[in-house]
């Protein structure tokens, strides 16, 4: 098998709706032979390898006996659909029934509290529950691990069957309990529905990746005869190695390539996410989906399509959302034992009445139906999804967008947060901090400087000319800006001023930690120092951090001597600098054999690895594949608020516990009590509802708790 050739498959699928539901498909495509199975239900995705590809319908076949339905293969190039969503719709649908049995409990209009009329809102609740629930409860039995639905589904039935059984045999008020099942089948299907709405934005990181890449290019070519060169406007995934490209100001390029011609400005915070642009001249290397902002060049392409580093980082991004740990719901885990044991004892309940003693049938069933109530997991379906809808409502509320209640979970059991530095911990917007002087006033060196980078509109230019706005303006015979070694300027007496990076002195010194450097006829007359501002607040985010116990790190493409001076004023302990995209995956996962790691970013060289944390975080002024890649979101890019995403979700999780505490304590202590037929379906019921207003009230504590 080993020298057989292996071809990578991928098909959206729809109905894969929890980590069940893709443990069933993964399961079962592996029976079948097919090898590297990975199911993703938030994403929809099932991957596989194949070696015949004839039998891709018998796995197409297999999935969909599952009762799942399989698309195309995958493209990345779909519109998103229009309306409603499956889920949305069946949660609008069940609330307009709803609605009228929950004000039944308040209101005393006589139509309200008839038995009919109940029954008749909460057939079609019950019909969609019914389906809804039941199916996936179905599906996880198949995986062999049973489900929340499981729960849902069991509960909601309960109600309905020992309601329905109280109308058929009249057996008043105190046996209708239609709401429970109704309200139990919304309440869940709205928190599916918040769940749903959130994994959908996390989802789409991949696609607006592929949208970066750029899908034209002009293709250069000259004619054989008359050795003239004429420009093809042609689509950029039909370039070849060798090719050669005309890009203009302002185009995105098109290939990974080398310029043969010309230079210009780049902007590659795409690849580097630092905020500066870099100058490039003839034969430097450029990287596919960059923008040139100034300039022409013409470009020898290198590398095309799946083999750019564009194309390599959605394929980090994919592989980093395939490979990112899940952990199965607290609720899940504990029905694995829970739905098992309630089913046999009531089915036992009902047989020992019946069989053993001379109790009627009817009778035997009330009392293994009781059973079944007191049980009824009705307060554990409530629990956590009114936590996390309170819990989520809370911090988006205080400026942070918690995407799904996994990540309440998730973000708990964090002890190292990985930061990124310029557009997280910076602001990108730089400020002089030291300058050097040699041989000369410091009033001419300012003078100087502002006099020759007011020529320019370079970020670095900008911050100079904003910092010595009131030195004296000197008038140059000439001004030139040259790309990739900075700006040079004549005075009338001839002599040559040149400002620019450490390119322009290193015959002159060894000392590259200095961003600007000024020669005056071939000799150093001043160096300059700037950084990026750091965020208001950022230190003290550190320190909070730090006493709540968790380690920090810097994780930055930018030069080691700056990362090393962010982190020293801000009390970082660890620094990792000079990192590219696929460098910082190997670092976060380096860090991840010590501990679940977050990490906070905003650029897109940051996706990856937003992504294979356990939990990415990043700031809502980011991109927007770097906002979509990440599992948190920080509100007008106020780091302040990442003390409020622990806090809100570490007492999330505190009220999801103390809900699941109060929901068994009810229930499992009278499960005795029931079985002996010492307590009545009446009093099951209304310690069943009991158990469901303390779970609710308890959710609406966290509105006013206090953040831990």
């Amino acid at each position: 098998m080993s020298d057989q050739f292996f071809k990578p498959v991928a098909y959206k699928v729809e109905g894969m709706s929890c980590t069940n539901c893709a443990l069933g498909i993964k399961r079962a495509l592996e029976k079948e032979g097919f090898h590297n199975v990975d199911a993703d239900f938030t994403s929809g995705e099932v991957r596989f390898d194949v070696a015949d590809e004839s039998r891709l319908p018998m796995a197409v076949k297999r999935i969909e006996s599952l009762g799942y339905e399989v698309q195309q293969e995958i493209d990345n190039g779909d519109k998103q659909k229009k309306g409603l969503a499956p889920i949305e719709k069946k949660f609008w649908f069940t609330a307009i029934f709803t609605i009228p049995l929950i004000l039944h409990m308040f209101l005393p209009f006589a139509i309200l509290h008839d038995d009919i009329f109940q029954l008749i809102m909460t057939i079609p609740v019950f019909i969609v529950g019914f389906f809804h629930f039941g199916r996936s409860a179905w599906k996880s039995l198949l995986s062999g691990v049973t489900n929340m639905d499981v729960l849902i589904f069991l509960g909601s039935t309960a109600a309905f069957v020992y309601s329905l059984i109280g109308t058929i045999y009249g057996l008043g008020h105190d046996y209708l309990f239609y709401e429970t099942s109704a309200s139990i089948i919304s309440i869940v299907l709205l928190g599916n529905m918040l769940e749903y709405k959130s994994v959908k934005k996390t989802t789409s990181a991949i696609d607006d990746l592929v949208r970066l890449q750029k899908n034209t290019a002009r293709k250069l070519t000259t004619e054989m005869y008359e050795g003239q060169e004429t420009i093809e406007e042609v689509d950029a995934s039909l370039l070849e190695e060798g090719d050669r490209v005309l890009v203009n100001t302002g185009d995105k390029i098109p290939v990974d390539g080398e310029i043969y011609w010309g230079s210009g400005n780049v902007d590659e915070s795409l690849i580097s996410g630092e905020s500066v642009p870099v100058d490039k001249e003839k034969g430097d290397k450029v990287v596919g989906g960059t923008i040139l902002l100034s300039g022409t060049l013409r470009i020898k392409a290198t590398a095309t399509g799946k083999d750019t580093v564009l194309s390599q980082i959605i394929e980090m991004v994919r592989n980093a959302q395939k490979d990112k740990p899940r952990l199965q719901n607290l609720a899940d885990k504990i029905s694995m034992v829970f739905v098992p044991a309630v089913v046999f004892l009531a089915l036992a309940t009902l047989a020992y009445w019946f069989f053993g003693t001379d109790l009627l049938f009817r009778d035997s069933l009330m009392r293994g139906i009781a059973v079944l109530v007191i049980a009824c997991p009705c307060a554990l379906g409530l629990a956590i999804p009114t936590a996390v809808v309170v819990g989520l409502g809370r911090s988006a509320k205080s400026g942070v967008l918690i995407k799904g209640g996994t990540v309440v979970d998730k973000l708990t059991a964090v002890s190292t947060v990985v930061f990124d530095k310029t557009g997280t911990l910076t602001t990108g917007n730089f400020r002089v901090t030291r300058l050097e002087c040699f041989g000369k006033s410091e009033d001419s060196i300012r003078s100087l400087l502002y006099s020759m980078e007011k020529h320019s509109n370079h970020p670095i230019a900008k911050a100079i000319t904003d910092a010595f706005r009131k030195a004296g303006t000197i008038r140059f015979d000439k001004v030139e800006e040259e790309k990739g070694l900075g700006i040079s300027a004549t005075d009338k007496e001839g002599n040559r001023y040149v400002a620019g990076s450490y390119n322009v002195a290193s015959h002159l010194t060894t000392d590259d930690t200095h961003q600007v450097y000024l020669l005056m006829n071939d000799q150093l007359i001043a160096w300059l120092d700037l950084e990026d501002e750091i965020k208001e607040g950022a230190a003290e985010v550190i320190q909070t951090l730090h006493r709540k116990g968790l380690k920090t790190v810097l994780l930055s493409g930018d030069r080691q001597f700056r990362c090393d001076a962010i982190a020293g004023s801000l009390g970082i302990e660890e620094v990792y600098a000079e990192q590219l995209p696929d460098q910082k995956l190997d670092v976060i996962e380096k860090l991840s054999q010590e501990g679940h790691v977050a990490m906070v970013g905003d650029g897109i060289n940051d996706a990856p690895a937003l992504a294979k944390a356990y939990v990415g975080i990043s700031m809502s002024d980011a991109t927007q594949v770097a906002v979509k890649s990440a599992d948190v979101v920080l509100l007008k890019g106020d780091l302040s608020l990442l003390e409020k995403a622990f806090g809100t979700t570490r007492t999330t999780r505190r009220t999801i516990k103390e809900n699941l505490f109060w929901a068994f304590f009810y229930n499992v202590s009278a499960i005795p009590l029931a079985m002996a037929g010492l307590l009545t379906p009446i009093v099951a019921a209304f310690a069943m509802a009991a158990s469901d207003v303390v779970v609710v009230l308890n959710s609406l504590r966290l509105k006013k708790r206090r953040l831990r």
